[in-house]
């Protein structure tokens, strides 16, 4: 199956993405919609698991195939790819895994999505530095204003691949290259990226996103890649019978991981959820990431000026395509968003309402792939 062929056969697109029979759905970067054969496997396998052990009845090929997947999505090797749940919790075991000393510090940006900033904020209770990446226009950051603001103690960057509400996707070759010259290690919250932008680990050492956004997989199913190189270095944060060695299940008197990343998986897996991620990856690479990006910047580089001859603000509207995102937000002073949000909602459009820290409210749209221009020519009709 194609993306144009997709586009093109709207029976086909309704069976495939059965969500757009009834509505338009435009909140991939908040939570998705499952695509038919991502909601089949599941079923198929919760239907299994019916008749005995839910861990003998998954393939066991299953999860290293899984593994395979994700990485060849990051450009990395199954043995970078850990399966560890959300990404919240992917973060927090970068964080509480690394070991800094005192006075040492970190670079964060503190209007990112909590999950990339809390997990960094804890530290200070071990005496790190934390300090906020200072930047004019909401999520635009730029490797200079990164390597502007890193020193001779900075021990590493948080950020992530693209910016929840502004969609202004960063440069991850260019600041990891500068990060890596200068031995700082870079974390990337990649969950508005992964599975509709290239996003390759090559020049990151720590990566975590969740599937239930772009990756069109289930809640909870996310992936962490954490490079070969640093795997003695980052610690487990958490203990048990998966990633520490066990044989027949007796506890030795050493602790002793996994030589690989599955020395972050502690205990029994999330197979329902990684079942739904591994037809997702399947999906995606079979359409195709290159192609996906493209289509999503298309649909992007119409929208745009459409939206603001109806007088609406864009925000970061002049990105180029390496920075722009298939996030779309926009605003006006004179219009009430969360009214118009709700009317959306009851036409059968889903779009996202968010907030900044001032207080300036948004409606976000992020299309993905399937979505067609009919459906976004529909939306600008009713804004």
């Amino acid at each position: 199956m194609t993306l144009s062929e997709i586009l093109a056969n709207e029976d086909l697109r309704q069976h495939e993405f059965p969500v757009a029979r009834n509505s338009i759905f435009l909140a991939h970067a908040g939570v998705c919609p499952l695509p038919r054969r991502v909601a089949e496997a599941v079923r198929s396998y919760a239907s299994q698991c019916t008749q005995g052990d839910q861990e003998s009845l998954l393939p066991a090929h299953q999860l290293q195939k899984s593994r395979e997947l994700a990485a060849r999505l990051l450009g990395a090797s199954r043995d970078e790819i850990a399966f560890v749940g959300p990404t919240s919790l992917a973060l927090s075991f970068v964080a509480s895994g690394l070991r800094f000393k005192k006075h040492e510090n970190i670079l964060i940006y503190h209007d990112d999505y909590p999950s990339n900033v809390y997990p960094w904020l804890a530290l200070a209770e071990r005496r790190v530095e934390v300090r906020f990446l200072n930047i004019r226009e909401l999520g635009r950051i730029r490797p200079v204003d990164v390597i502007g603001q890193v020193d001779e103690q900075t021990r590493l960057v948080a950020l992530a691949s693209c910016h929840f509400v502004a969609g202004y996707r960063i440069d991850l070759r260019a600041i990891g290259n500068l990060l890596r010259e200068r031995n700082i290690l870079f974390c990337v919250d990649g969950i508005q990226t992964l599975g509709a932008f290239p996003t390759s680990a090559q020049h990151i050492d720590f990566l975590a996103a969740d599937a239930h956004k772009w990756l069109l997989g289930p809640c909870a199913a996310g992936i962490l890649y954490v490079r070969k190189s640093l795997q003695e270095r980052l610690q487990p944060t958490v203990y048990g019978w998966n990633n520490v060695r066990c044989p027949n299940y007796v506890a030795q008197e050493e602790i002793a991981f996994r030589p690989d990343a599955q020395r972050y998986e502690a205990g029994s897996y999330n197979l329902l959820g990684l079942v739904g991620l591994n037809a997702a990856l399947e999906l995606l690479l079979e359409i195709g990431i290159d192609n996906i990006a493209a289509e999503l910047l298309r649909k992007r580089a119409w929208l745009v000026p459409a939206l603001q001859a109806k007088g609406y603000t864009v925000l970061h509207a002049d990105a180029p395509p390496e920075n722009a995102s298939g996030i779309v937000t926009l605003y006006s002073p004179d219009t009430d968003l969360p009214a118009l949000h709700e009317r959306l909602e009851a036409k059968q459009i889903m779009t996202s309402l968010r907030t900044d820290r001032s207080g300036q409210r948004y409606i976000r749209l992020s299309p993905h792939f399937y979505n067609t221009d009919a459906e976004l020519h529909r939306v600008l009709d009713l804004l």
